[in-house]
């Protein structure tokens, strides 16, 4: 294991194109850490009562924006450090990327299109997919988010390889980042 939670001072946020892995990386990156987890679209259908999907059908997508914007303020404000998944489009709103990059350590979960379809063709809740063929909103998403997501601390690349081998190069982005070098007992346990 690399990147002990002793050594992350703040909290870690995956940013990323829905499907990019950042719950499923989060969950187990933060076990690997021994630090909470808390994904943000949970949070967000906690505090309004209802699903994602409902709230764009109700309300839109900029209500839904804003909503999502007063939940990841308030879990940055309220929280201790911990590991963050973030919505696809939380990191693209000027003041929500701004305090994320003051308050953690920024982390895109970079993954191409075809990564991507495979991922998101496993669900059928999500509501910007529902606004055309997948692959082309995808594409355009990716246009636009990109060089935002680039914006991040760190990228690191996810494929449809197992998740587990993300997490190792997570953590080993982390040590980069942070400047550490594994001690020779956490090589072995990653091993």
């Amino acid at each position: 294991m690399t990147a002990s939670s002793h050594s992350i001072p703040r909290t870690i946020a995956l940013v990323g194109l829905m499907g990019a892995g950042k719950s499923a990386v989060g969950r187990r990156l933060a076990s690997r850490l021994g630090m909470p987890f808390i994904d943000a679209d949970t949070a967000i259908e906690q505090a309004a009562g209802c699903s994602i999907e409902e709230i764009f059908a109700r309300h839109g997508e900029a209500e839904f924006r804003h909503g999502e914007r007063r939940v990841i303020l308030r879990l940055l404000e309220n929280e201790p450090v911990h590991v963050l998944a973030t919505g696809g489009g939380a990191f693209i709103n000027d003041e929500t990327r701004q305090r994320l990059k003051e308050q953690t350590i920024t982390i895109w979960l970079k993954a191409e299109l075809p990564t991507l379809l495979e991922r998101v063709g496993k669900r059928s809740n999500r509501p910007l997919l529902k606004q055309g063929d997948p692959a082309e909103v995808l594409r355009r998403l990716m246009d636009v988010r990109y060089p935002i997501y680039a914006e991040a601390d760190v990228t690191v690349e996810t494929s449809t390889g197992p998740v587990e081998e993300t997490v190792e190069r997570v953590l080993a982005a982390l040590d980069a980042h942070l400047g550490r070098t594994p001690t020779p007992s956490e090589r072995i346990a990653a091993s």
